[in-house]
């Protein structure tokens, strides 16, 4: 592996149970950047947002982020507002081959409907919550390398698209 291969997209989409299995085939290191955080700071993400509020859980992100996106030979789940960052998509765009998960709003919301460690999906009507956030941050995403889109496609084909891209990217 030259670079490391970066998911980002909207939280429920899946970055951390497809990050896992393209990591076993890449013989890499999977990381999974919210777990890092979680693991850092002894707390869980909705702990982190409860107790220290969204702009300390940003300035942990981005640097963890950054931190771990310099090592080599990593697969690399961001959580789902990392990309916002510009210092975290200059680091990716650097060192790394990028993925935008994507889904339709309508398989995320069910995806999402019992979650109960997400803070951002606490505030009202969880379908409106999940559009806007979906809408902030698709300029975002879209700055990725590959936008994959998952709708029709199951787990395995999702992983065969994304390991071929990010093969044909390194040649």
């Amino acid at each position: 592996m030259k670079k490391n291969l970066v998911l980002t997209g909207m939280m429920g989409v899946g970055k951390s149970t497809i990050g896992k299995k393209l990591a076993i085939k890449l013989k890499a290191k999977f990381i999974d950047i919210d777990k890092v955080i979680e693991k850092s700071e002894k707390k869980s993400i909705k702990e982190i947002f409860d107790l220290k509020g969204e702009d300390y859980f940003r300035k942990i992100e981005k640097k963890i982020a950054l931190q771990e996106l310099k090592k080599i030979n990593k697969v690399v789940a961001l959580g789902g507002g990392a990309f916002m960052n510009k210092y975290i998509r200059k680091e990716v765009e650097v060192s790394a081959v990028s993925f935008w998960l994507d889904l339709n709003l309508k398989s995320l919301s069910k995806r999402l409907e019992n979650s109960k460690k997400r803070p951002l999906l606490y505030q009202g009507n969880l379908s409106e919550i999940i559009n806007k956030i979906y809408l902030e941050r698709k300029k975002f995403y879209n700055q990725s390398n590959y936008r994959i889109k998952c709708d029709s496609m199951n787990i395995n084909e999702i992983i065969l698209k994304i390991l071929s891209l990010y093969e044909n990217s390194r040649n």
